[in-house]
């Protein structure tokens, strides 16, 4: 493969994308000089407090590696090992974390609910959260529902506040996997309290590599009180960043001025651009509505074959759908080499 080919934008995930300018410029300034180790540093607390100011509440705010480390940790935090989390089939706890989230509680069992587009319903957290109440049975503890969703839908905030309303009444906690949160923030266009605490959300997993940076998640407790010992958690797991200033730092960059909108709503456009282009072709079947930043469609194996034969990478997953997810930095003229490729293959 030649160095051009290597070098072209491919749409498989949103992390082939590189470092965006304000958050590579971050790093390099926290690059200059020493400072404390482990987290003790003033970045990670400037880092803290811009999280702070941008949720409108003193949060609890911790930063790892990465989205399994976070949604596993939190996870962990809120149950013991007898307890059950709630999430649906298609959820990324459950299909791509490799069993982190049983491993770091300890044996905490995930309940999975089906779904069609990857939204989970405040009737089938009842479904299964009194679907048994014997002492056999691990004890619902938690509610998880990634925003934006596996199949790209983005949760709107009188349905997270549905859930939530559920979940207090049944004594569970509500849990957010953040992994795309600035996506489904654009999409939303509203504030970030407005989609999170106040509407009900107690831990939220914000993702941080998908909109622009190299690495980093951020564990956010808008109770403090699910908080406890959790920096204890994230050194036992492995978590504890030596220089942590170059997981805290990224953050200023995301963070700053319209940085985090600008890349998430470039995104989206994106996928919207691709949903235009390649709407009227017959043969192709969009699978789910665009929210976000990914495109599923549903075309015969053999067009998606002569795609990948073309040089196209895209995985196929969630009822044998290809996916395309689009970045902060995608250009939209290879946007439209892509929708010219489906629609010739399928001509």
């Amino acid at each position: 493969m030649s160095t051009s080919r290597q070098h072209q934008q491919q749409f498989a995930s949103d992390n082939y994308a590189g470092v965006c300018p304000e958050v590579w410029a971050a790093m390099a300034e926290a690059n200059a000089g020493h400072a404390t180790a482990y987290g003790d540093d003033a970045w990670t607390a400037r880092a803290a407090d811009r999280f702070r100011e941008f949720f409108e509440t003193d949060c609890e705010v911790f930063f790892v590696f990465n989205g399994t480390a976070a949604n596993s940790l939190a996870l962990a935090s809120l149950c013991q090992s007898y307890h059950s989390v709630i999430c649906t089939q298609s959820a990324h706890v459950e299909t791509d974390e490799c069993g982190a989230p049983e491993f770091f509680s300890n044996g905490s069992k995930l309940l999975t609910a089906p779904s069609t587009d990857g939204k989970l319903t405040p009737a089938a957290v009842r479904a299964l959260a009194t679907s048994r109440t014997d002492i056999h049975f691990p004890k619902p503890k938690v509610v998880t529902i990634t925003q934006s969703t596996e199949t790209g839908r983005v949760y709107q905030r009188d349905e997270i506040r549905a859930l939530a309303d559920t979940s207090r009444d049944l004594g569970l906690h509500l849990h957010m996997d953040g992994a795309r949160f600035f996506n489904a923030l654009v999409s939303l266009n509203c504030t970030p309290a407005e989609m999170t605490w106040k509407s009900g959300v107690e831990v939220l997993c914000c993702g941080g590599t998908k909109n622009g940076m190299a690495i980093g998640e951020a564990v956010i407790f808008f109770d403090s009180k699910l908080a406890q010992d959790f920096d204890y958690r994230c050194k036992q797991a492995g978590q504890l960043a030596s220089k942590m200033r170059f997981l805290s730092a990224p953050w200023l960059g995301m963070l700053a001025d319209t940085t985090w909108q600008r890349n998430a709503k470039h995104a989206n456009d994106c996928a919207q651009h691709l949903r235009t282009q390649i709407a009227d072709i017959p043969g192709v079947q969009l699978m789910f509505p665009t929210e976000a930043n990914a495109v599923f469609l549903l075309a015969p194996e053999d067009k998606l074959t002569a795609l990948r034969e073309r040089g196209w990478r895209f995985y196929t997953f969630i009822g044998g759908g290809a996916r395309f997810m689009f970045a902060w930095d995608t250009e939209l003229a290879r946007v439209d080499q892509l929708a010219a490729d489906i629609r010739d293959v399928l001509r």
